[in-house]
């Protein structure tokens, strides 16, 4: 733009030099001389608006399949039926009046939900809580379903990712899970059911949405989210788990899905320490050199965390799925860094981001070649963008996986197959840096390329904006079609078996 300016401006002190000897001249030579058209605020505002436009073509262009594509895919093993419905609508319709916020780590009554509800619509955040009155949960549960506009979707991680990888003609998918007649109905035609996961009921998870700028009492939601409770004792126990890697040996998949572990979490820790002892018993009897994807989900207790982080389950996984709550919750339960923050303010900064994916890498996964751990791989998400993280040597194609991923989060909020630019927004930093102390690389987006890479000793980031819908339909399952396409666009390099 300089250029242009100083071009302008010598161009026009020689028309004014010529003017002054000969006045005539200029109306002959205006003609076949025209100053650069200089761009006006209003054009700048313009060009600012079409940074969507940009990236959205870019991405149609960079997405490609990997060359080696997985044919076969089996995933477990939370599943149920989704009731979704208007949070503050329904709250009001069982006669709860608006308070304020208190986070319950298991919800007992009426009023525990009411308070948790509160807590996470103020922040706009996602969370996911146990409700442990049975009967009080059906006389809920029977109220959203009738409550008018109530929707019933395929609900449960491993069924919502199931469904996703269903999309794609040329794969299997094998889903394992608490499958009732309801759910199977649901599902999608190509999705291979096991007998032993059929069963005679449903098991019904409440989906409470609110919209960006909803107001109940003194609450304001800043962004559209949902807030999850069920009374699900079949996927709290993780049940199917043991029939899931059963059904593994006949299947022969290429790669396997895990998902539902926080489920457990409000079975209480006596409950949970036992069953998390025999599931990592059941996912060490998978083949070493099939990959296990891990879904992770909101939770609450430490120490849960802490099992399932240290000892037990991450190092016997090579690739782990969670948003924004869940990482930090992660580092704070393992007290790695940026421990310290109680919750993100607004967007997350993308240098802590980057610091507690590297710490989860080389703390818990295979950074370092002389560990025993598998984990090489972190898909992280969030409403602005998404991060994937991974060990060098391990995996190939994740710059079209990580836009995928963001891609789909794009479209689906708007419920539209294809990204319409006219719905959506650029919201993600165009300048951040690669961690949040020192040293550290600073890095911008480029919207015509729009994947920013870095790399921190052996671990790649790769992240990509996420063109934000202004006005979503549904939020539920968008992480689990984030992380199932990311999988679909990624390619499991040879050299290493898990």
């Amino acid at each position: 733009m300089w250029r242009k300016a100083s071009v302008a401006a010598l161009l026009a002190l020689a028309v004014g030099y010529f003017y002054h000897g000969c006045p005539d001249l200029p109306e002959n030579i205006l003609q076949y001389i025209s100053l650069p058209n200089l761009p006006t605020p209003s054009q700048s505002l313009s060009s600012q608006s079409s940074l969507e436009q940009v990236i959205s073509t870019a991405w149609e262009a960079l997405i490609t399949l990997p060359t080696r594509q997985w044919s076969k895919v089996a995933v477990g093993v939370n599943a149920c039926v989704d009731v979704v419905v208007s949070g503050v609508g329904l709250l009001q319709a069982l006669a709860i009046d608006p308070g304020t916020g208190l986070d319950h780590e298991v919800l007992h009554s009426k009023e525990d939900l009411k308070e948790t509800f509160i807590h996470y619509m103020g922040r706009g955040a996602a969370a996911e809580r146990f409700f442990s009155d049975k009967e009080v949960f059906q006389r809920i549960a029977r109220a959203a379903a009738e409550y008018p506009g109530a929707k019933l979707y395929v609900g449960g991680n491993a069924a919502l990712i199931g469904q996703k990888l269903a999309t794609y003609p040329d794969l299997m998918v094998l889903l394992c899970g608490p499958v009732g007649p309801k759910l199977h109905e649901l599902l999608d035609e190509q999705i291979v059911v096991p007998p032993e996961s059929l069963q005679e009921t449903d098991e019904f998870h409440l989906i409470l949405e609110y919209k960006a700028g909803e107001q109940w009492g003194s609450t304001r939601a800043p962004q559209a989210n949902r807030f999850i409770f069920s009374h699900d004792v079949s996927n709290g126990e993780m049940s199917s788990l043991e029939a899931f890697v059963a059904s593994l040996e006949e299947f022969q998949p290429e790669l396997v899905v895990l998902s539902g572990l926080h489920m457990m979490e409000g079975q209480g820790r006596e409950l949970w320490e036992e069953r998390l002892k025999e599931a990592v018993a059941a996912i060490s009897d998978i083949r070493r050199d099939v990959p296990i994807h891990l879904e992770l989900a909101s939770m609450t207790d430490k120490d849960y965390m802490n099992s399932i982080m240290q000892e037990q389950v991450l190092p016997i996984v090579s690739s782990i799925g969670l948003n924004e709550q869940e990482l930090l919750f992660l580092s704070q339960a393992g007290e790695g860094p940026h421990a310290d923050v109680p919750a993100w303010k607004g967007i997350p900064d993308v240098g802590r981001v980057s610091d507690i994916l590297l710490w989860v890498l080389e703390q818990h996964g295979r950074s370092d070649a002389s560990s025993e751990a598998d984990l090489t791989r972190i898909h992280f998400h969030t409403l602005a963008y998404h991060i994937l993280a991974t060990v060098e040597g391990h995996w190939a194609n994740q710059a079209a996986a990580v836009m995928a991923g963001a891609r789909v989060a794009s479209s689906q909020a708007c419920g539209v197959q294809v990204v319409d630019v006219s719905k959506v927004e650029l919201k993600a930093p165009q300048e951040f840096y690669s961690s949040y102390i020192e040293p550290r690389e600073r890095l911008s987006l480029n919207p015509a390329e729009p994947v920013t890479v870095w790399r921190r000793g052996n671990v790649t980031f790769h992240l990509t904006p996420v063109l934000v819908c202004k006005q979503p339909l549904r939020t539920v399952g968008l992480g689990d079609a984030i992380s199932a396409e990311g999988l679909v666009y990624s390619e499991l390099k040879t050299q290493q078996p898990f």
